[in-house]
């Protein structure tokens, strides 16, 4: 798949071990909102001190993409993103993944749909 990766060397930090990953259907035709939106996320995550935005990755054609969002606690860090995604329409049916250590086998992991996706 070729896609646009922000992340410095792309790869996660290692410290703080916690993750909330947000993928998400985009398929708008330009890159902008998706970048403002990206910069509302990480004003939060700043404000609240909860963690740090480590960047994004969007699909050559623009089809989806993915945040990713680290911090000392998965929970802490998805109270303070969860109402900017639910603020954004697009966003609504994200897949939200808490990840509760490390990025290794037997870590703890729960994913969320954001209300508004239909089962398909």
């Amino acid at each position: 798949m070729d896609t646009l990766d922000t992340r410095l060397g792309g790869e996660a930090p290692t410290p703080p071990e916690h993750a909330v990953i947000v993928e998400f259907d985009y398929g708008l035709p330009e890159l902008g909102p998706m970048i403002a939106f990206a910069k509302r996320l990480e004003s939060a995550i700043a404000v609240e001190g909860t963690g740090e935005f480590d960047g994004y990755e969007i699909a050559m054609d623009l089809s989806h993409g993915t945040f990713w969002m680290y911090g000392e606690d998965a929970d802490d860090l998805f109270f303070t993103v969860r109402p900017v995604l639910l603020s954004v329409g697009g966003m609504r049916g994200a897949w939200v993944t808490r990840r509760y250590g490390p990025p290794e086998d037997g870590v703890r992991e729960e994913t969320v749909v954001l209300p508004g996706r239909v089962a398909s």
